[in-house]
């Protein structure tokens, strides 16, 4: 919750940044579905309001419960630059996290859709550090969300790759294997534990 208000913030003020542009060109409009605001109990209002406040040219609550915001095309390409920027942050810090010590690189395609999480198999597969496939997930997801792609048609892929042969032994489809996966691995660990 913490890290979808704090990137709500910084995209308000980025809007704010970049609301002089020119009037005369095409604006940029990105919804944002109703199961966004739903998850994180936020007030759609109060976001309608701190948006228009910060130079968003239009925000538009559809009947759907999603939301449509109107931007300068400026203002879009300077988002998805701190998008990236934010997408690469997370990337280094699970790859520098002294508590991920299985994690070795992480590297990802041009729009986030795609990661590889090169690590010690072993010592993965014998810690918790297989959450970081959720912070990684939820940065692709916001780079796609924002870059336009429709909510049917999200998809991020990580793949698990060993350091030492190379082989991709896991791949999670997020969000749709996230919550599965994530689930069987907490259940396999905590049992694993009860019989140590």
């Amino acid at each position: 919750m913490k890290k979808v208000l704090s990137l709500l913030l910084a995209v308000a003020v980025l809007l704010s940044a970049c609301g002089g542009a020119d009037e005369a060109e095409e604006n940029v409009e990105i919804t944002i579905p109703a199961s966004f605001f739903e998850e994180e109990e936020l007030d759609p209002d109060e976001l309608i309001d701190e948006a228009l406040d910060e130079g968003v040219e239009d925000v538009i609550e559809n009947e759907d419960g999603s939301m449509t915001y109107v931007m300068t095309p400026e203002m879009h390409q300077e988002l998805m630059a701190e998008l990236e920027e934010a997408s690469n942050e997370t990337m280094e810090t699970i790859k520098n996290d002294e508590q991920m010590v299985s994690i070795v690189d992480i590297t990802a395609n041009e729009d986030y859709s795609e990661f590889t999480m090169i690590v010690d198999q072993e010592a993965f597969e014998n810690s918790f550090d297989g959450f970081a496939v959720l912070a990684l997930g939820m940065s692709g997801m916001y780079y796609q969300l924002f870059s336009g792609v429709d909510e049917e048609d999200f998809q991020v892929t990580i793949n698990i790759e060993d350091e030492e042969t190379g082989e991709v032994f896991d791949t999670i489809e997020f969000p749709a294997d996230a919550e599965e996966d994530i689930e069987e691995d907490i259940e396999e660990d905590l049992i694993e534990e009860d019989i140590e």
